[in-house]
């Protein structure tokens, strides 16, 4: 028997070998797929970048809101105590007001200090302050940003103090607290202490509510934490703390606040009338003069809570008045926001107006924004308007 040698057994289809890549392919396709790894890196990081840059964006758009909006809610409420009105703005009396401010008050004057009726007096019916130095408050306006405002607002706690009732604010000892009377056999129209508040209700028997006194100062600190150089809105509160009331230290409230400027819009003209287009001048040295005494429509000594002539800005060279103050009914607020971080490739060359004020070319890779916003005194405006 003839035995035939053992023929080669391959795997596939005869005559074809099984092999694999050549180098030259292995070359090739580790080049393709570096190639498109690099598309998918470059690709990540314009994403990455994108998405960082629109966080900045909007980091800084929701930061120039919340500080806009802080303010004029707080401007908002400026002048309110609680049903008080000065008899310089109380339509309803015919006598000569008594109760005209007669000094811009230091609103940082230590509650220690005694503080006078006529300190008192102008504190509460003078209920918004600007100025752009420390001239009052050296010692809580500190690290202030160059070329910026510090603004003052005053008014009574929208809650009356409780010591039991539901949703009201909390009666707590020795704060400074504004009473105002409703009874007309009451000597006194109001009082600000921590103690003696003893005015009456309509029926002169109940006592007569009492609500914390509001006193805020914002002005923007040039930086958030010590050394973090990043300029932030801040905000000094009166109260109590360690047993002695005055203005505390003040606390960060936005960051990202670079520039901030505050112009009064001031109401210092009565309502115009036939002859007078323009009206005629506010005089608080006589009782309310009007124009027809049957209508009462038209006081022409007064004014008519509408701001008169341009915006007035309160600078070191030209302070506010006493007259400019107390006669304030509409507030203009410039805000200027930047973003926290800087952006790469990125050099700021424009100019920033706020009112009077121009900011920049700062030639960084910081981005921003101004904000601007008219914000009413109702609780001043109000009282003046008539039909």
């Amino acid at each position: 028997m003839n035995i035939s040698p053992q023929s080669s057994q391959h795997p596939g289809p005869a005559g074809v070998r099984s092999r694999g890549f050549s180098l030259v392919e292995l070359m090739v396709s580790i080049v393709i797929g570096l190639l498109i790894l690099a598309s998918m890196v470059a690709l990540f990081v314009n994403t990455s970048g994108g998405n960082r840059e629109m966080a900045r964006a909007n980091s800084m758009i929701e930061n120039g809101r919340l500080a806009i909006e802080l303010l004029a809610n707080d401007v908002t409420h400026a002048g309110y105590w609680g049903g008080h009105v000065p008899t310089f703005d109380d339509q309803t009396t015919t006598a000569v007001p008594g109760d005209v401010p007669t000094a811009v008050p230091n609103p940082c004057l230590a509650y220690a200090t005694p503080w006078t009726a006529a300190h008192r007096g102008n504190l509460i019916h003078i209920p918004l302050q600007v100025y752009d130095s420390d001239t009052f408050c050296s010692a809580i306006v500190t690290d202030k940003q160059p070329n910026t405002d510090v603004l003052v607002i005053r008014h009574a706690e929208l809650c009356a103090a409780s010591a039991t009732g539901t949703g009201d604010c909390a009666d707590t000892a020795n704060e400074l607290y504004f009473q105002t009377t409703r009874c007309l056999t009451d000597v006194n129209p109001w009082v600000l202490d921590t103690n003696g508040l003893n005015l009456h209700q309509r029926n002169c028997t109940d006592t007569a509510e009492k609500r914390r006194f509001v006193s805020n100062i914002y002005y923007v600190r040039d930086h958030s934490n010590v050394g973090d150089g990043v300029p932030t809105l801040v905000r000094s509160r009166f109260g109590l703390s360690g047993g002695v009331l005055g203005h505390q230290a003040a606390e960060a409230m936005v960051e990202g606040i670079e520039g901030f400027r505050v112009e009064l819009g001031v109401d210092n003209r009565s309502k115009a009338y036939a002859g007078q287009p323009t009206g005629t001048p506010v005089d608080y040295t006589a009782a309310v003069n009007w124009l027809d005494p049957n209508t009462r429509t038209t006081p022409t000594n007064r004014g008519d809570g509408a701001p008169d002539g341009a915006f007035v800005s309160c600078t070191t060279l030209s302070p506010c008045t006493v007259a400019q103050l107390m006669n304030v009914t509409a507030v203009k607020i410039y805000v200027l926001v930047r973003s926290r971080e800087p952006s790469p490739g990125y050099t700021d060359t424009k100019t920033y107006t706020l009112g009077s004020t121009t900011m920049g070319p700062f030639n960084d890779a910081f981005k921003r924004h101004v904000y601007v916003t008219t914000v009413r005194l109702p609780n001043v405006a109000g009282r003046r308007a008539t039909p």
